[in-house]
């Protein structure tokens, strides 16, 4: 073999294996576990060519920085990729859930819209306040 054609071989195996790692990294990679609460707002399966479980959970807080004292909320956008966990969430909407989540550097197509993935739900609390009722 050449020097120039083992060159380039070394090259372009060097740039695979890199491309590889940087995709390992970014798509499958756990950056982060943690566990989110709040109130189940919505809960969808939906997308184009790949159909992925999507939800959004509403958690109440307050807002120190800006205006001291002020009540706000939260949105934990998320994506599911079990369909035992998806079916016990599409049950639960207007509930207070309680989600452990992994969180990757990027989202994929199949995995779901969103970079962070609930894997398992830690509980469902019926909440205490009916619809009905108005929030002055």
């Amino acid at each position: 073999m050449k020097t120039g054609t083992k060159v380039v071989t070394i090259i372009s195996v060097v740039a695979v294996l890199v491309l590889a790692g940087w995709f390992w990294f970014t798509y499958y990679f756990v950056f982060a576990e943690g566990v989110k609460a709040g109130e189940l707002n919505r809960f969808t399966y939906k997308g184009y060519i790949f159909k992925t479980y999507e939800g959004k959970i509403i958690q109440a807080g307050y807002n120190s920085e800006n205006a001291k004292g002020t009540i706000q909320s939260n949105e934990f956008d998320f994506s599911v990729e079990s369909e035992e966990v998806a079916d016990k969430l599409m049950k639960s909407t207007g509930k207070t859930v309680e989600l452990h989540y992994k969180e990757y550097k990027g989202a994929l197509p199949w995995r779901g819209m969103q970079k962070f993935v609930v894997d398992s739900i830690i509980s469902v609390s019926q909440n205490d306040m009916p619809l009905n009722v108005p929030i002055f």
